[in-house]
């Protein structure tokens, strides 16, 4: 496992939301896995007994299979589980599904366009709503108990959430998601390269950031050329016979994963009229274009196959919390995650580049605008975090993330004042929402009658 790094057995990392499929089991794995925090204690915390319970379990044996590199405890109490933690991740949503299916299901009766509802188009608006709304509860407890920690913020809509927790909090804070990485191995796959030959870099806003370079790491090779000339393929017109052949592959547990993945005829639209190749998946990339449900046309529902995949995955993690597993979790080694990255460079006093941050905008991104919240490269050390300031985006699309970023304004305005206005005009405004404002009026009431006891109005 590595050295113990000085002053180790005395670092606390406080895991929020411990009990969620998303990240919790990857954030365990990925502590048990990282050298330069050997000898700390990874405090769970959860707001459930029973998720949290699964969580221990998991992260109890995983350690123990790897020699307990670390210490592992748990409480329910957010005093006990946040006092002294010099480092925080949050991952935390409440009755996550029941709310998403709403976010989706409302909206498009009224005539929205979503092909998600989870970080863009109207049912965002009020996914954003309850996540801030939770979350600055969360910081209110941090504030208390651990002033001084480092936040890492996981919890989504990630954009709208980091946005609030830079307006409403003194806390040091990043966003960060794994959206990079997922397309960097997308790249590698259609490439037919190993992940370890790609160097990329990307920029934009979160879930709609684009690959603004490309190349082979050893040789420095573009590797642009070849992926253009890749999807001018006939299959990247994505007929009705591949529709056919996902439609049924979709159906196959754990093969739908690479549906989900693969299957992506809107972002070929996207890269052959825009020029850059998406980050994302279509199930993100289709939150924020008007034309996501044109072009996209059939899609695996996202709410519905995620809730589905996120079971499977509780399911193997009971069980090898259980012992009734002979998969070797603890042998995954560190995820692509960056959260680790950042932690154990600041503790250790080291430095390293990473691929992708949430941070307000200073300049970063010149042609968007000042203290929105970007996704951009940064490095960390011993100082903290720096933001890698990048060349402008193409202005279509700087232009289509203005307005998600007029959104973002209007929802964190919403949730800090308690006034449900600008919500309102920010779900008008959304370009999935329908065009006039008696539907988008009919879908803000259903949604706030449906949900009124997790609204912060």
């Amino acid at each position: 496992m590595g050295v113990r790094v000085p002053g180790s057995q005395d670092l606390k990392i406080c895991l929020i939301g411990a009990g969620g499929m998303s990240f919790g089991p990857v954030m365990v794995l990925d502590a048990i896995n990282t050298s330069k925090v050997r000898g700390a204690t990874m405090m769970l915390h959860d707001v459930s007994p029973g998720r949290l319970e699964v969580a221990v379990r998991l992260a109890t044996r995983a350690n123990a299979k790897r020699g307990n590199p670390i210490r592992i405890e748990s409480s329910l109490d957010p005093a006990e589980a946040m006092s002294g933690a010099r480092f925080c991740l949050l991952s935390a949503e409440i009755r996550r599904w029941d709310h998403w299916i709403e976010d989706y299901e409302i909206p498009n009766r009224h005539g929205a366009t979503q092909i998600t509802g989870e970080n863009g188009g109207p049912g965002a608006v009020f996914h954003s709503l309850r996540s801030i709304k939770t979350v600055l509860g969360i910081c209110e407890d941090l504030a208390r108990y651990c002033p001084d920690t480092y936040l890492i913020n996981l919890t989504n809509p990630m954009s709208r959430v980091t946005l609030a927790i830079n307006t409403a909090t003194d806390l040091e804070n990043v966003g960060l998601c794994h959206e990079f990485a997922g397309g960097v191995v997308r790249v590698a796959a259609l490439l037919r390269m190993p992940r370890s030959k790609i160097a990329a870099k990307a920029s934009g806003i979160n879930h709609f950031t684009f690959f603004t370079e490309i190349r082979r790491a050893d040789t420095g090779e573009d590797l642009y050329p070849r992926l253009r000339r890749l999807y001018e393929r006939r299959f990247f017109d994505f007929p009705p016979s591949v529709t056919a052949a996902a439609k049924q592959l979709v159906k196959v547990p754990w093969i739908d994963l690479g549906v989900e993945q693969f299957y992506a005829p809107l972002v070929a639209h996207m890269f052959r009229h825009f020029g850059l190749l998406p980050c994302s998946v279509d199930s993100h990339i289709g939150e924020y274009v008007p034309f996501a449900k044109e072009v996209a046309g059939w899609h695996p529902t996202p709410v519905y196959f995620h809730r589905n995949l996120m079971a499977r995955v509780e399911r193997l993690v009971t069980r090898y919390g259980n012992g009734e597993s002979l998969l070797p979790m603890h042998r995954a080694g560190r995820s692509s995650e960056e959260s680790f990255p950042i932690i154990g460079a600041m503790h250790a006093g080291t430095t390293r580049s990473l691929n992708a941050v949430n941070v307000p905008n200073r300049g970063y991104v010149p042609n968007l605008p000042d203290g929105a919240i970007v996704e951009v490269p940064a490095t960390v050390g011993p100082g903290g975090l720096v933001p890698t300031a990048v060349a402008a985006l193409p202005e279509p699309l700087a232009d289509l993330m203005r307005t998600q970023i007029e959104i973002q304004d209007l929802v964190v305005k919403s949730a800090l004042t308690g006034d449900p206005g600008p919500a309102f005009e920010a779900l008008c405004l959304d370009p999935l929402s329908p065009p006039d404002r008696a539907a988008c009026r009919a879908i803000f009431d259903e949604l706030v009658a449906a949900q009124s006891d997790a609204l912060p109005f």
